[in-house]
């Protein structure tokens, strides 16, 4: 060792050879540390590399999922000869049209259908599997009076059919030659109600069901020529089009977002995902400090023998910060092998299962992120107690201490500290797709952190408060809660986050549960009839009230239409909020209406009345409105079956979304839409609703009225549950990482108090204490710390939980105290048996080697 201080590059070599020479004795006490690095860098990793891996995957396949260079789609109405001629101008032209249906078997067996009618063109790019595979020609062909079709297994099976079997749709005929196993372009379309049902357009035309104002989508999509397949060719054909035919009425996806919904699924999926993963390594962030705190504390003497040979206190911090460095270089670099092999194992596991085009690689961009993360994350809870080195006494070469005294550090390794911790907010922040919700999430963290660390401090003031108790064994679990050198703090930030996490995910899951999968709200419409004839539409209600007499019945003109500006402003170039975009991304149901719709409540303005005849006006939800930067006054303009219309927005509505009944955020004054065709969407509120009663309201509407289409609610709720639990299951995984961690650092947390409560048994049991008496007083101090820390976790979570809910999922809210309860039982179980497991090690050394060092 040097006589003085060394400085510069020869500092900076000393501590590194000084750093690897410590941990030349192994990497005792530092287990809990890389692990909890680990598992978080691994989570954050995995999610990425699988994010990024799917990303490029749609890219790749873009052309493909959207099934052309460019798709061009309208609602209500097909293209004027002039569209479709100028687009198969550009390259060769494929038409599809999709709509719902109800599909009838000859016994009278009903089931809802995705209808999808394609002509001879289809696919022009990928392949539709098929079994028995057949030319798409000869399989949509008209052959004995029946047009030919595939459709889906599970419509197979829900109608107990077999190929060869006919089926009716509307007024035509169907034979099913072939089941549907996959679609190319099946992605872009989103998610259906119903099983696939594949036709010609020949077909559709014969069932009638292309009525005036029906809901049908009309996709065109163009294969632009050989020599013109890049961007800059697909970008060039989207101009023409908006120049050439500006109030068609377009929706247009290029190769390079086939699927925007999906893709904007994925981000804020993803970013869910690495907020979850963040939070496991913030929670592992907590086992970092209590290694380090332990690793210093072990270290005392050697920390002291340095000192006395001449090294300065910021000597001894570069070598023990250089050596925090390297384990969290260790840690984060077997967290990234494990999270870059993640989309290899998705792949090779799950293979042809997966329904997206997942392209395992190596990405560096995400794994470089992952292991900043794990770097900021364990220098911003490994610098407080490393900056105590700086003051380690060299008195402590002579003289052994039980407890050590320790301090703040001094102030340039907090303003270190600080520095570090405004990196990691601003890399979470900067990097978020929805920077809000990385913005609460940061908040969050460090309320939760500041309130667990006052809980401690409570739960240890009110122990010292507490009068002393005659019973031995309370008398020293509450000494051991509030006594210098308590396990308390440490066992509650290790503990208390992830119950907060567990509790929140556990509380989302039961809601999206009940909301979807349970009973239906109260008064929730049994049934949606869609497509209804607008010259038709006063006789199917009266004939629903007599096939049905005690259910309500609600109807109500509809069309669709695209916002394609509002206050001048283009909608592409209008500064949506997150919670009101998605009224932009696509076309909307629009309505119109001289009365205040059901559900709805007048917030800003005056409605406009029953006998209004002036300008075209439009109610719009509040919300949306505020999130579009809308006001009274302000005009926007939807285009409706290829004509633009302005309307001036009259008041602004709030929503009873929840009910489930009929509602749109855009309600148009009754002159608004004249003339123009439309048809008519229908519920049916039943008193007491069954399956028996269901299924004959299905049978006599399909029966008397061909042409409507019958949703039961329960269905497609059930349908979209499904969904939802995928996706819950993915939340499940990625919170088991959170939790594994906090078991983790609960566990390291323990051991690294083992030495104290060594002493704590060998004077206990020389002063008489017996082994029951001392486990006795350790499971009632884990078990006080345990449940209140448990308490906390439950209602942060829950609070967590009703917001997430309720706020960004708009959702009712109700607690779900079973699982709470189950979550408090947990940690108690697993706080009371990790802690009497290390106290059982503590009572098996024998007093004389501890009492020989005292």
């Amino acid at each position: 060792m040097t006589s003085g201080p060394v400085r510069g590059g020869r500092s900076s070599f000393l501590a590194l050879r000084f750093a690897l020479r410590e941990l030349r004795g192994g990497l005792r006490g530092f287990y809990v540390f890389i692990a909890c690095i680990a598992l978080g860098v691994m989570a954050i990793a995995g999610v990425g590399s699988v994010a990024a891996s799917l990303s490029e995957g749609l890219a790749r396949e873009g052309r493909t999922l959207l099934g052309g260079d460019v798709a061009f789609s309208l609602i209500q109405r097909e293209a004027r000869p002039d569209e479709v001629a100028f687009l198969r101008s550009r390259g060769q032209l494929t038409v599809a049209a999709t709509l719902r249906a109800m599909a009838r078997t000859g016994d009278g067996r009903l089931a809802l259908v995705e209808l999808k009618a394609v002509d001879g063109a289809y696919p022009m790019l990928g392949e539709l599997t098929l079994e028995p595979k057949l030319p798409v020609a000869d399989l949509l062909a008209e052959r004995d009076a029946a047009f030919g079709a595939a459709a889906d297994s599970t419509l197979l099976a829900r109608l107990d059919l077999k190929i060869g079997d006919r089926i009716s749709i509307g007024s035509a005929s169907f034979e099913i030659r072939s089941v549907v196993n996959a679609e190319p372009d099946k992605l872009a379309g989103g998610v259906g109600l119903g099983p696939r049902f594949l036709i010609s357009e020949a077909g559709l035309r014969a069932t009638g069901l292309l009525q005036p104002g029906s809901l049908v989508r009309w996709i065109y999509r163009v294969k632009l020529p050989d020599n013109a397949t890049d961007d800059r060719a697909a970008t060039a054909l989207i101009d023409d089009v908006r120049h050439v035919l500006p109030e068609a009425g377009w929706e247009i996806r290029s190769r390079s977002n086939a699927s925007p919904q999906l893709e904007r699924t994925i981000g804020r999926f993803t970013q869910f995902l690495t907020l979850v993963g963040l939070a496991a390594l913030l929670v592992g962030g907590v086992g970092v400090a209590n290694a380090v705190k332990s690793h210093i504390d072990r270290r005392r003497d050697v920390i002291a023998a340095f000192k006395a040979l001449g090294a300065t206190g910021r000597d001894v911090f570069t070598i023990y910060l250089t050596q925090v460095i390297l384990l969290a270089g260790i840690g984060s670099a077997i967290g990234l092998a494990a999270g870059a092999a993640l989309p290899f194992i998705i792949v090779g596991v799950f293979g042809k299962l997966l329904p997206l085009p997942v392209v395992p690689a190596l990405h560096a961009d995400e794994l470089a992120l992952s292991f900043v993360y794990g770097l900021l994350t364990a220098l911003a809870f490994g610098l407080w107690p490393l900056g105590r080195v700086h003051d380690v006494p060299v008195a402590a070469l002579f003289r052994e201490a039980v407890t050590s005294e320790w301090h703040r550090p001094r102030w340039r390794y907090l303003a270190l500290m600080a520095v570090v911790i405004a990196l990691l907010v601003a890399v979470v922040i900067g990097l978020a797709y929805d920077k809000r919700v990385a913005a609460a999430f940061v908040v969050s963290s460090i309320a939760v952190f500041a309130l667990l660390r006052g809980i401690a401090a409570g739960l240890m003031a009110v122990a010292r408060r507490l009068p002393r108790s005659r019973f031995t064994m309370l008398r020293l679990a509450i000494a051991n809660i509030h006594r210098p050198g308590a396990l308390t703090p440490s066992v509650v930030m290790s503990l208390g986050l992830g119950l907060a996490v567990l509790v929140t995910i556990t509380q989302i899951d039961g809601n999206l549960r009940r909301q979807f999968m349970a009973a239906l709200p109260e008064r929730a419409p049994s049934f949606y009839f869609i497509d209804i004839p607008t010259n038709e539409a006063g006789r199917f209600g009266e004939f629903l009230k007599n096939t049905a007499p005690e259910s309500t019945v609600e109807d109500v003109p509809m069309l669709r239409g695209r916002i394609v500006s509002a206050r001048g402003v283009k909608a592409e170039d209008l500064k949506a909020s997150t919670d009101s975009e998605w009224v932009l991304q696509s076309d909307r149901g629009l309505t119109y209406t001289g009365e205040i719709p059901k559900g709805s409540k007048i917030v800003e303005g005056q409605w406009w009345g029953v006998d209004y005849s002036g300008p075209p006006l439009v109610s719009m939800e509040k919300k949306i409105a505020d999130g579009l930067g809308l006001k009274i006054g302000d005009e926007i303009v939807v285009n409706v079956l290829g004509r633009d219309i302005p309307a001036e927005i009259g008041n602004l509505r709030t929503v009873d979304w929840q009910s489930l009944g009929i509602n749109f955020v855009l309600v148009f004054s009754p002159n608004a839409f004249k003339g123009a065709p439309h048809t008519h969407i229908a519920t049916l509120t039943e008193t007491h609703p069954d399956s028996a009663g269901d299924a004959r309201i299905i049978k006599a509407v399909a029966d008397a009225f061909p042409m409507v289409t019958s949703v039961r609610v329960r269905e497609a709720l059930e349908t979209i549950g499904t969904v939802v639990t995928n996706l819950v299951l993915a939340i499940r995984g990625a919170s088991a990482v959170t939790l594994i961690s906090a078991i983790l650092v609960l566990g390291g947390a323990l051991a690294a108090g083992h030495r104290h409560r060594v002493y704590d048994a060998v004077i206990l049991k020389t002063l008489g204490a017996t082994r029951a008496r001392l486990l006795g007083a350790y499971a009632l101090e884990y078990l006080m710390i345990g449940f209140a820390t448990a308490v906390f976790g439950v209602i942060a979570g829950s609070i967590a939980a009703w917001l997430i809910v309720t706020r960004l999922m708009t959702l009712s809210f109700v607690w779900q105290a079973g699982s709470a309860t189950a979550v408090v039982a947990a940690a108690l179980v697993v706080t009371v048996g990790l802690g009497l497991a290390g106290t059982l090690l503590a009572l098996n050394q024998k007093p004389a080697t501890v009492l020989r060092n005292l």
